[in-house]
């Protein structure tokens, strides 16, 4: 089998991961509307293929402030899985799901608020290994989620060194939910290059060093 990267992935096999990405937002947007008790909307996610060092640009750039929540992945597959958002659309999500009135976007968040937003970020999270788990039938284990409220670029460089095993570049899926804001997620799946293989084998696309 040959060697395989996310830098030489064929189109197939990047609209699998696609579907995935689709079907994991479309969930995730039912669990956050259940979590925060009221209509969620979803635009169509945009998953692209990055090179690392453009990701920070795309969320706003490397020194926006950004909620990052952070989970091991055991099981079937190793690997990681992160979701990022800015800090105005954490703190909305997390007012909303505590029922506190609107607070300043700048406020930081007390030990209860990081408890919530750690929550949400469970929640999300554990949409998408939930419908990779149910496509793939891989059993997929999630760690106790880490959150961090920091710069871009710092929570990044969190999973780095992982981001560099598998190539230049990362699969990134962009989410905007609509309640009564516009609110952007970034979903980012790290399985190691064997998870890989097995995701995809097991959707029935074969040996993935196939083009």
């Amino acid at each position: 089998m040959a060697d395989m990267s996310l830098d030489n992935l064929s189109d197939k096999y990047f609209d699998v991961l696609k579907e995935l990405g689709n079907i994991g937002a479309g969930n995730a947007t039912t669990a956050l509307a259940q979590m925060i008790g009221t209509k969620v909307d979803m635009c169509v996610p945009q998953v692209r293929l990055l090179d690392f060092k453009d990701v920070g640009d795309l969320m706003g750039g490397a020194e926006k402030i950004m909620a990052g929540i952070y989970l091991a992945v055991d099981g079937d597959i190793d690997g990681s899985i992160m979701f990022l958002l800015g800090k105005q659309a954490a703190r909305h999500l997390v007012d909303q799901l505590m029922g506190t009135g609107p607070k300043p976007e700048d406020q930081d968040f007390d030990e209860v608020e990081m408890s919530a937003l750690k929550e949400v970020g469970n929640i999300i999270t554990g949409s998408y290994l939930n419908s990779l788990s149910m496509m793939t039938n891989l059993k997929l284990i999630p760690s106790i989620p880490y959150v961090a409220i920091d710069m871009a670029a710092a929570i990044l460089s969190v999973p780095a060194i992982q981001f560099g095993m598998m190539g230049d570049k990362i699969l990134l899926i962009e989410t905007q939910f609509f309640d009564e804001l516009k609110l952007s997620g970034y979903f980012i799946l790290l399985p190691d290059i064997d998870g890989y293989r097995k995701i995809l084998s097991s959707l029935g696309m074969g040996d993935v060093s196939d083009s």
